[in-house]
């Protein structure tokens, strides 16, 4: 069988490599000089930065899988055991961490939310009611698709402080949309993968080396020792049918295959596949997410991130040793710290000069240390069309990978996985979407297409 992939990010490399594994002959076409699609990096002054920053959880089974599948293993640390530090103003701190007991969930989470310090003795007794709703909640109903994970928690006893202060800590970054936005559909997927069906689901973990490296570099040495061809620099510009299979234009060449795996953002997808093929995807819409990253001239935390609550902040990662910074000699910088906001409308069409400004300042509020540090540099990075807006409703527009032209597939995180738009969505839609066109051309009764040879465009 031949494939072509339409897209190098995680979903393109994903069905790329599994098609490969089982014995097809693959061709990726990505329009970009690089892999690795929104995960991707960038240098600046000698010091490199990723576009944003992207964690992983221990129930991240697939992706987990892509990583080991690539090589890279060895280039990304999970913890031993879930704990996610929360600073408020002042540096307060709390922790969200699971017991080193052996206990079943949900009371491996009992010590540190009855401790709690940001909510109310009487509001943490309360979480208690919510969790043990959730934990009963029949995750394939579709009218969990219906209402907001907000207005499911009122219903369930949450005030608003518990809202802002522990639930969204979880659904922003998972989501990237506010609990009174998101899909109750999408907040209880993550919450039970992640907290509750397994006690250990909810260990982090994230890269110790750029992006660019981790899944850029990594992905092309896997890729060629497959023995996938890869196109960079190269546009897909239409998947059309052809005599015996389907077939690929692309800017500069046309490629034949007995199949094809589009692996574009949601609203590039339309514009290449055949009219019909799929759905109206314009109502998954966009959230965007925005980084800005500081480099300072001192360290001012050891803690390698923490989450944030009573201020703009909302999580914060220590990205020193894979920015390349090793210290304050010569350059005079010490540590390098990344905000990552999600859910951004408000802030994603701000000047840089402001954005850095405004977070300075607030990391001054959170960490009493950053007040006196010196800003070496101050970089922001973008996404406008980060991932789909995971609001009620759109489970019903989200494909699975079969289009309506035989032979034509599609793949990423805005499929329909059960996940929100992650890196564990986008690898596990990649994946199905090569086993699905590997089984609808067994499932063929005519025998294999002829040999076509690429022609140029």
């Amino acid at each position: 069988m031949r494939l072509v992939v339409v897209g190098g990010g995680l979903a393109g490399m994903a069905a790329a490599l599994e098609a490969a594994d089982a014995g097809a002959e693959v061709v990726l076409v990505e329009r970009r000089s690089r892999l690795g699609g929104l995960t991707w990096s960038f240098d600046r002054k000698g010091r490199s930065f990723d576009n944003g920053q992207h964690v992983f959880l221990r129930c991240c089974t697939a992706y987990r899988g892509f990583v080991d599948r690539i090589g890279a293993a060895g280039q990304v640390h999970l913890q031993d055991r879930l704990d996610v530090p929360v600073v408020a103003p002042g540096g307060r701190t709390a922790h969200i961490a699971r017991t080193s007991l052996p206990l079943p969930s949900p009371l491996h989470l009992s010590a540190s939310l009855l401790t709690y310090r940001h909510l109310t003795p009487a509001t943490r007794i309360r979480l208690g009611r919510a969790v043990r709703a959730l934990m009963a909640l029949p995750l394939d109903d579709p009218a969990l698709d219906r209402e907001t994970f907000a207005s499911w928690l009122t219903r369930h006893g949450q005030p608003a402080a518990a809202v802002e202060r522990l639930w969204d800590l979880v659904v922003l970054p998972t989501v990237n949309v506010h609990a009174s936005e998101a899909s109750l559909a999408l907040a209880a997927k993550v919450f039970r993968s992640g907290l509750l069906d397994a006690v250990d689901g909810a260990d982090i973990g994230w890269s110790l080396v750029p992006l660019g490296v981790l899944h850029g570099e990594n992905g092309a040495r896997a890729l060629a020792a497959a023995g996938v061809d890869v196109y960079l620099g190269d546009a897909a510009a239409a998947v059309t049918t052809a005599p015996g299979g389907v077939a690929v234009q692309t800017a500069a060449r046309r490629l034949h295959a007995d199949a094809v795996v589009v692996a574009l953002p949601h609203e590039a997808v339309p514009a290449v596949l055949p009219a019909g093929a799929v759905g109206d995807l314009s109502g998954l819409g966009h959230s965007p997410i925005v980084n800005v990253h500081l480099v300072l001239d001192r360290r001012v935390t050891d803690l390698p991130f923490f989450a944030a609550v009573g201020s703009p902040v909302q999580f914060v990662f220590d990205h020193t040793s894979a920015s390349g910074i090793t210290g304050p000699a010569g350059t005079g910088a010490a540590q390098c710290l990344t905000i990552s906001l999600s859910a951004a409308t408000g802030t994603v069409g701000a000047r840089p000069e402001e954005l850095v400004r405004r977070f300075h300042g607030a990391l001054g509020e959170l960490l009493p240390e950053a007040r006196r540090a010196g800003l070496v540099d101050g970089v922001v990075s973008r996404e406008h069309t980060a991932t789909f807006r995971g609001g009620p409703g759109t489970a019903a527009l989200r494909p699975g990978p079969a289009t309506s032209v035989p032979g034509v597939f599609v793949a990423g995180a805005w499929c329909d996985t059960g996940w929100p738009a992650t890196m564990e969505g986008a690898v596990r839609s990649g994946a199905e979407a090569a086993r699905a066109a590997l089984a609808q051309r067994e499932g063929q009764l005519q025998p294999p297409s002829p040999s076509l040879e690429d022609s140029p465009a």
